[in-house]
């Protein structure tokens, strides 16, 4: 009932608008119909007024005669102006304006049955918002996300057979002593590394609860974390509720916030996701894990929530520039290889005296392994990773580095 009233409002209105095209197009001719009609009794008055001067011979007769011919001129124009103007002799031309607004009308009725929603009422924002409440109240458990997200996950990686056996020791270290904190942060670490996420998940709840109110921040948003990718990516109750903890605990981790974001970008609040996120792309670091998928959806995130928003440049990081890079390809290979121990030893200094993203000391960490200084690489890699204690995924990066690099990644402390 509602749309047929919307349609006969909307039909009353395009013809609303094409009668007063109508009009305004006869009321135009109208016009110039008549102010040329006022023109041609003037030209008209202007001819006689001529004759009266040269009968008087205050006109002589040669200038006479020129202005009789330039009024002429003028009256003849302003005959055809008229003509113009008249509505019988314009039936056509209106009726081709009536033809271009009708299908100007016609295509905007076309336009909204394609582009449109035709056949769903407005959403007041009421609405909107308690449909969202609803939807955040009626999730799935924890439990159900992960069974449905176990179909389409990925099998656990297989690892090395010494890093499987060292895999085993670990895990029978852990069940033998369930207190032991360090062991429970290495099992959920490594366990996350194969993509075993819900033994992950088990494992870092087991440390929280050891940990009891000891808890930081940093722990409770990794736990979220491994819940949300344990389902999939989708952000159930339990995982909110760790994630509200963790900003309890720490209103600027970023980790929580960028989850957080997410949660309510599923439950179509659009406009949370974009006050938690866009302070994050814009603080940084640049080489934070969050970033990259926030500069993917922010456009999107922004449009949904009614924003104008333009997101900043992509920052890059430091790397030698194209002169350096022309004066390698010409050096001999010792030199070459002296030009790189010394890049490496500058960022092994400036890491140590101001410090650097977690991608720089990974590129140290690298480089080093390379160089085939990996005694050297690995005391680079234990300090990185006392550097970046309490972030969780900055160590994962730094462990994955080391991976790469042939190094131990869970050295002694």
């Amino acid at each position: 009932m509602e749309m047929i009233a919307f349609w006969i409002a909307a039909g009353g209105i395009g013809l609303v608008v094409l009668a007063l095209f109508v009009l305004a197009l006869i009321r135009a001719r109208a016009e110039i119909a008549s102010a040329a009609e006022y023109d041609l009794k003037v030209y008209r008055d202007q001819l006689a007024e001529i004759d009266r001067d040269l009968a008087r011979g205050t006109l002589p007769p040669d200038e006479a005669d020129r202005q009789r011919t330039e009024v002429s001129r003028r009256l003849l124009d302003a005959d055809r102006a008229r003509a113009r103007g008249d509505t019988s002799a314009s039936t056509r031309g209106i009726a081709v304006a009536v033809v271009l607004i009708a299908a100007l009308i016609g295509g905007s009725y076309w336009a909204y049955l394609r582009l449109g929603a035709p056949g769903y009422p407005d959403l007041p924002l009421a609405t909107r918002l308690a449909m969202s409440d609803e939807l955040r109240a009626n999730r799935a458990p924890q439990a159900q996300m992960e069974a449905d997200a176990a179909a389409n996950r990925p099998a656990p990686m297989e690892p090395e057979p010494e890093f499987a056996q060292l895999m085993e020791q670990l895990r029978a270290a852990v069940a033998e002593r369930p207190d032991d904190a360090r062991g429970l942060e290495l099992l959920a670490t490594n366990e996350a590394r194969l993509g075993n996420l819900p033994a992950a998940r088990v494992a870092q709840e087991s440390l929280i609860r050891l940990k009891g109110d000891a808890a930081t921040a940093e722990d409770h948003a990794a736990l979220a974390e491994l819940m949300i990718m344990a389902a999939g990516g989708l952000v159930s109750a339990e995982a909110e509720d760790q994630l509200t903890r963790a900003l309890t605990l720490d209103p600027t981790n970023g980790t929580a916030r960028y989850y957080y974001g997410l949660m309510a970008a599923q439950v179509g609040r659009f406009d949370r996701t974009f006050g938690l996120w866009e302070p994050l792309l814009r603080e940084g670091p640049p080489d934070a894990p969050w970033i990259a998928p926030i500069r993917a959806q922010i456009a999107d995130v922004a449009a949904r929530a009614g924003v104008a928003y333009t997101p900043p440049p992509e920052a890059t990081l430091p790397g030698p520039d194209a002169d350096a890079l022309t004066a390698a390809g010409e050096m001999t290979e010792a030199d070459r290889q002296a030009m790189v121990e010394g890049m490496v030893a500058q960022l092994g200094q400036r890491l140590a005296t101001e410090g650097g993203t977690v991608e720089e000391w990974a590129r140290l960490i690298s480089s080093l392994a390379v160089l085939n200084r990996r005694d050297e690489a690995q005391e680079i890699f234990a300090e990185a990773l006392e550097k970046f204690q309490g972030f969780p995924a900055q160590q994962s990066f730094l462990r994955e580095a080391a991976l790469n690099a042939g190094l131990d990644p869970d050295p002694a402390p």
